[in-house]
């Protein structure tokens, strides 16, 4: 009787337990609650979209637009949608009721449909031919906005697009941004006549045109109106003594600059010109801060150094959370950026000038001359030398910044008329007074310095492709993130820093790249070594081949061939030692990454299974002793 009731309890516990579960299982998914354990938390939604939700004073709603029922929707599309689905679950839970969401299935010739096009989704076309929806659309108050296509390929940057959503839609005034740049950054027709095609507006200036009102700048403006919140300053090359001056005392006023300079502007072609490369510094202001970019020395860095083999390149920079400043808000969380041919800021901070550096190159870098900026290859490493120095690539200034002009406006070198300082009559605007020259700024300000301009460029920040017949555009890295949230820190909503900081998730092996550098660093003077004997041995050898002297053709004396054999025989050996170098640096990195994946793939598999079987011995033995 007792064994069948000890079965009667066991039963009743198992499907008791098994209720519980499933109850539990039921009650927990209507919280839509979940454990992120992820580093950065990017399952969870951000404090940066909690900041811009608590701000609402009246309810968001967001009408969310999918096709749920077509059933050719490729079957990664759709779990995409369950996925865009469950982050608007997160938005409506953190909003506490302000966001409002409501799906609905646009289905052809629907109600759904002529409302989606109304708000600007697009519909998505597929290779069969087929369409479907999948956008959003935000209305608050009388504000509407759409993200017309949501792509798989901008996942990692959902939050951010949606909550950037959320805060242009809230916004009442956009603030103006300026942009003063001799390059084409807003796209060009071209010049037919000069072989010069036209190009499109760079992603760079189309997204802060999304958010703010952005103005060009003269590139030879002798004054910068005070309307503008922000000047960016992209490659100033050529710039005049008097625009110098007129940013000079911009910031003095008030205004924020980021200015980024370049030794060697790769995406910069001047009309005419075959290829890039020109040169910009901002050599007054930077001299009265404390100071200096070399234009003619560009950055090189076997710890950071991008490609492999022969298109490697070590001044084409591939940074890591290492290069960055933790601490700082805008690049805290950047993940990677890639910069192409960068510069350094050398010097200290003038007095009442704090320095905080944002970006830096490793200690196993070095500057070396611009003419070496695109060597590719063991060419490019060629008698490198580590400085042991972590040169600044890009900083933010702050204090009370003093002029960089003491003896007033310079005069303008075309008009020698024009001759007695701080004197701007000719130079004014018709209708507008001469500013005050100022020799002190009021209040403290910031400024944010960057040795390089080829960053933003599209060739170096975003892929930009073609999907179901929409232009999707993607980033390759965190170069845009970086240099909008500088813009957004400044003029816009600071909370969307730390979302774009989100937006990369890529995770190098650091440690590898830094063994690497160490590697390929003791390998360099080896392969100086024998590259040098191995030219000596050639040298010699061609030598010995003419001292045979006219007339003689290739007559040589029996000294003579055993001393060409000889050589002939080291420049073999050589040949192949630097052979042996080559293929051992490779072996070295190779089976550093390989043991390194090893132990993280099968490093823990193999803990659990030597605890499993640990604790069935231990068991077993405990039930013997019993």
């Amino acid at each position: 009787m007792k064994r069948y009731e000890t079965l009667i309890y066991s039963t009743v516990g198992v499907v008791a337990l098994l209720v519980i579960l499933v109850l539990a299982n039921f009650v927990l998914s209507a919280f839509k609650q979940r454990i992120d354990f992820t580093e950065g938390g990017l399952y969870t939604v951000s404090q940066g979209t909690r900041s811009i939700i608590e701000k609402l004073d009246a309810p968001v709603k967001i009408r969310f637009y999918y096709t749920q029922s077509e059933q050719n929707v490729p079957l990664p599309i759709k779990g995409f949608a369950r996925r865009v689905e469950d982050l608007l679950g997160a938005f409506r839970q953190a909003s506490g009721g302000k966001v409002v969401i409501e799906k609905l299935d646009p289905q052809p010739d629907s109600d759904a449909e002529d409302s989606a096009t109304l708000e600007g989704v697009e519909a998505q076309t597929m290779q069969s031919g087929d369409r479907f929806y999948l956008g959003l659309s935000i209305s608050y108050a009388d504000q509407k906005l759409a993200l017309p296509a949501l792509s798989m390929d901008r996942e990692q940057l959902l939050e951010y697009d949606l909550a950037r959503a959320i805060a242009r839609a809230t916004r009442t005034d956009k603030p103006v941004i300026g942009v003063l740049s001799p390059m084409t950054l807003f796209g060009s027709r071209g010049i037919p006549q000069m072989g010069v095609p036209p190009s499109d507006k760079q992603v760079f200036v189309s997204e802060l045109e999304r958010d703010f009102t952005l103005r060009r700048v003269d590139p030879g403006a002798v004054s910068i109106d005070d309307e503008i919140k922000v000047l960016i300053v992209v490659n100033p090359r050529g710039i005049s003594d008097e625009t110098e001056y007129a940013l000079d005392q911009y910031v003095l006023r008030g205004g924020k600059l980021i200015a980024m300079l370049d030794p060697y502007a790769y995406f910069d072609v001047p009309p005419g010109a075959q290829q890039g490369g020109t040169s910009s510094t901002l050599e007054h202001m930077l001299k009265g801060w404390g100071f200096a970019m070399d234009t003619t020395k560009v950055v090189q860095d076997m710890k950071f150094l991008s490609g492999a083999g022969e298109r490697q390149m070590s001044t084409v920079l591939s940074l890591n959370n290492e290069a960055f400043n933790r601490d700082d808000i805008a690049t805290g969380k950047l993940g990677f950026t890639m910069f192409p041919v960068v510069g350094a800021f050398t010097g200290s901070a003038a007095a009442g000038i704090k320095q905080t550096v944002l970006i830096k190159t490793s200690t196993f870098s070095q500057l070396t001359d611009s003419s070496n900026a695109v060597t590719q290859g063991e060419a490019s490493v060629r008698g490198f030398k580590p400085s042991g120095i972590e040169y600044p690539i890009a900083m933010r200034l702050s204090g009370k910044f003093k002029t960089a002009f003491p003896d007033g406006r310079p005069v303008a070198k075309d008009k020698p008329s024009d001759k007695g300082a701080g004197k701007a009559a000719a130079k004014a605007e018709p209708g507008k007074p001469v500013p005050e020259h100022l020799a002190e700024a009021k209040n403290e300000n910031t400024v944010v310095l960057i040795a390089d301009s080829d960053f933003l460029n599209d060739g170096a920040a975003v892929n930009i492709q073609e999907i179901f017949g929409q232009r999707i555009v993607v980033p390759a890295n965190s170069n845009l993130a970086f240099a909008q949230a500088l813009v957004e820190q400044f003029a816009g909503d600071p909370a969307l820093i730390d979302l774009r900081t989100r937006a990369i998730a890529a995770r190098p092996f650091t440690v590898i790249r830094e063994m690497e550098a160490q590697a390929a660093q003791a390998y360099v003077g080896k392969l100086k070594e024998l590259e040098d004997s191995l030219k000596q041995t050639q040298d010699r050898l061609q030598s010995l081949q003419k001292s045979s002297g006219p007339g003689q053709g290739s007559i040589m004396t029996a000294a003579q061939q055993t001393e060409v054999e000889a050589f002939r025989k080291k420049a073999a050996e050589t040949r192949h030692e630097l052979k042996l170098v080559r293929r051992d640096l490779r072996a070295d990195s190779e089976a550093l990454q390989f043991w390194t994946k090893v132990a993280n793939i099968a490093l823990l598999p193999l803990l659990v299974t030597v605890f499993g079987i640990w604790l069935g011995i231990h068991r077993r033995k405990k039930v013997v002793t019993i």
